[in-house]
């Protein structure tokens, strides 16, 4: 690996000169104190662990020593967008910038690296996650470095609120820099014990800057709710009287589309976002945020990092996050030009659930680990495999994977042309205690993301305090410190809107399958919505009696949106596993209002299992795969058949039943089901 240690820089150019440079190539007047204190540092090589809010300029501390370097500066950040923004902005100046992504073919990559090792780049952007291809690694060697940056350099540590495997990587290869290149981390959310691990595993001597975290033009308000419909209530009313345009966090994909489908209803421009979307539509709902083409994007965690819109007027979230840092760094999204910015958090305390699910996933159970372990003890397994004999969802596994991996307990190997695992011998015994340690310092965070919202005092003051930026100034900015409480108004009307709502939105069942007569199914409703799920459950686990006439009314007015102008032949249901008649009387009754025969014919042919009791779609499918048979096939062929169920989860019954009914000779298949749960690991 070549090495560019160029040392002077910083002793041939003052603050004034440098100042002038920034002038002349960024088009900026000058440096915030803590930038030049920054720059100033890497320019003498040395090591340097960045805190600062967003906003800041982070990158311009790394982009503008990178100009004085000779040699190369790479950069390492999660974030394509970013990526994208800041190169095209980069090269706007004339600054031979290029980005590495697994959104570029393999040849667009290739020729990348070539100009970098020509020296013809002066800032390279990478994805983390490149440290795990071999060609990278040999690639890098014939570079000439001058400065290595970590962006988001909390993902370094298993204490951050993002924490990724492939960092440590980036620790690797930080450790086999020599003494005096310059390294520097930069990130927006570190509580004191993430800036000390982030410092131990940056080895060496390491200068640390923290700046002030306080947003003096941040409103913060937290608004108690009851339940989710006040929530949409509240937003229906007020998000209208909002100034400018804004964000509105949720904790799942189902909330996006309930949201945005409301405000349609309500003519309130929104569009949904989430990670489920293809690329070019994210990409248009992105530039619709900056051009302020609608009032709000309502989106998961997936929206904000790499946006550059510094007028984002407002931020509301729906289900509040996994911890205060979370919060914070969503949050700091918004005024970044330092205009007055309204910050809303809808506090249900019964939301908790969601935020543990996450941090379940984030860091499984101790028991999950050694079933990953024993299975492998037994023999070698790819992922699929894995996955099966340990009963985890793909997020879990890779978690876990990661994991062991680092610790040396088991590696990857490649036999042919597959990827496969195997238990290292002798190797240390998995000890779960680090794990536990880390789960449960989540878990406290939760508590004090409750705290947050119950709390009394100062609402900035408890966000800087908790992100070790304590301050005594005296703030008035929130509601517990002189801007007016608020509470939901529930009237007659905005009720019998929200009701109105609720009869007339209809999930869709991606159920549409190659090489099968399955057309898009639909859904009454989705299972946590309304008294929907509650009423399902008692059905099915409490004794309550078939499903009451309300649901099913839904469940017709379902059928007339969607499949009004289709004439079906015949009705079948999905075969029970536990829930005895429930689905056939549903079946039944609906047969009888639209005068739709009703056939008895669709069967199990062996015993199988809840679905609800697997964790990933191989399993799922395996319980379900040929479990289907007909009496007769002949009743179904050329047959339009309405498919009734009452839960649609992952969709591998659906696809499972719509699979046999294709071979038996089925013209058409459409799913029809009560209501469309929130999760499901999609196949």
């Amino acid at each position: 690996m070549l090495f560019n240690l160029k040392k002077n820089a910083a002793e041939v150019i003052s603050r004034i000169e440098a100042e002038a440079l920034l002038r002349e190539r960024f088009r900026l007047e000058r440096f915030h104190d803590l930038q030049w204190e920054a720059i100033s540092a890497v320019l003498k090589g040395e090591r340097v662990l960045l805190i600062e809010k967003t906003g800041f300029g982070k990158s311009l501390c790394f982009q503008f020593p990178a100009l004085l370097f000779d040699g190369l500066t790479v950069i390492f950040s999660p974030l394509i967008a970013l990526m994208r923004d800041q190169v095209g902005k980069l090269r706007e100046l004339g600054i031979a910038a290029k980005c590495i992504n697994s959104n570029q073919s393999p040849e667009e990559n290739l020729c990348i690296i070539q100009e970098a090792k020509e020296g013809l780049l002066k800032i390279l952007y990478i994805a983390p996650e490149r440290q795990e291809n071999s060609l990278w690694l040999e690639e890098v060697r014939s570079m000439r470095l001058s400065m290595v940056v970590v962006d988001e350099a909390h993902c370094i540590s298993v204490w951050g609120h993002d924490f990724r495997p492939a960092y440590r990587r980036i620790v690797n290869l930080v450790n086999l820099l020599p003494k005096g290149l310059p390294v520097l981390a930069t990130t927006a959310t570190a509580t004191k014990q993430v800036e000390q691990d982030i410092a131990a595993q940056i080895t060496g001597k390491i200068r640390v800057l923290r700046g002030n975290l306080l947003r003096d033009n941040f409103k913060l308000y937290v608004i108690p709710v009851g339940s989710d419909d006040e929530k949409l209530i509240w937003l229906g009313q007020n998000v209208p009287k909002l100034k400018g345009t804004g964000v509105i966090y949720t904790g799942t994909v189902m909330d996006t589309e309930v949201i945005s489908r409301w405000f349609q209803k309500l003519q309130i421009p929104a569009r949904a976002y989430n990670g489920r979307l293809d690329p070019e539509t994210r990409i248009a709902v992105e530039k619709g945020l900056l051009k302020n083409a609608w009032k709000c994007v309502v989106s998961t965690n997936a929206l904000g990092m790499g946006i550059d819109k510094p007028d984002i007027r407002f931020i509301i979230h729906t289900q509040f996050p996994q911890s205060p840092v979370h919060y914070y760094q969503e949050i700091g999204r918004a005024g970044r030009d330092g205009q007055e910015t309204v910050i809303i958090l809808l506090y249900n305390p019964a939301d908790r659930e969601l935020p543990e699910a996450f941090i379940e996933g984030a860091k499984p159970s101790a028991y999950k680990y050694e079933k990953v372990i024993e299975a492998l003890k037994q023999d070698l397994l790819d992922e699929k495999e894995l996955m099966q004999a340990a009963n985890l969802r793909q997020t879990q596994f890779r978690v876990i994977k990661a994991d062991l991996i680092e610790l040396g307990i088991i590696r990857e190997v490649t036999i042919g042309k597959s990827a496969k695992y195997e238990f290292v011998a002798r190797s240390k015994p998995f000890d779960p205690k680090v794990f536990e340690a880390v789960k449960a310092a989540k878990t406290r965070d939760l508590d004090a993301m409750i705290e947050y919202a119950e709390c009394t005092e100062s609402r900035m003051r408890f966000l800087c305090n908790f992100l070790g930026d304590p301050t005594n100034k005296d703030y008035q900015n929130c509601d517990n410190t002189g801007l007016p409480k608020h509470r939901v108004t529930l009237t007659p009307e905005w009720i019998e809107l929200l009701e109105e709502f609720h009869a007339s939105y209809f999930p869709d069942l991606e159920t549409e399958h190659r090489g099968t007569r399955l057309v898009k199914g639909v859904a009454a409703s989705f299972y946590g919505v309304s008294q929907v799920g509650s009423a399902i459950h008692r059905s099915k686990y409490e004794n309550g009696g078939d499903f009451p006439d309300w649901l099913i009314r839904l469940l017709l007015k379902a059928y007339r949106k969607r499949y009004a102008s289709e004439q079906f032949d015949l009705i079948l249901y999905i075969p029970p596993t536990v829930s005895g008649d429930l689905v056939r009387h549903l079946a039944e009754k609906v047969s009888t209002i639209l005068k739709i025969p009703v056939l008895h014919i669709l069967a199990k042919s062996r015993h199988t299992l809840e679905q609800k009791t697997f964790e990933n779609s191989y399993l799922k499918s395996g319980n379900i795969a040929g479990a289907f048979i007909l009496a007769d096939t002949d009743f179904v062929r050329d047959k339009k058949i309405l498919l009734i169920d009452d839960i649609f989860d992952s969709g591998a019954t659906i696809l499972e039943a719509g699979k046999y009914l294709t071979e038996s000779g089925a013209a058409m298949i459409a799913p029809l089901v009560l209501a469309k749960t929130v999760g499901g690991d999609r196949l």
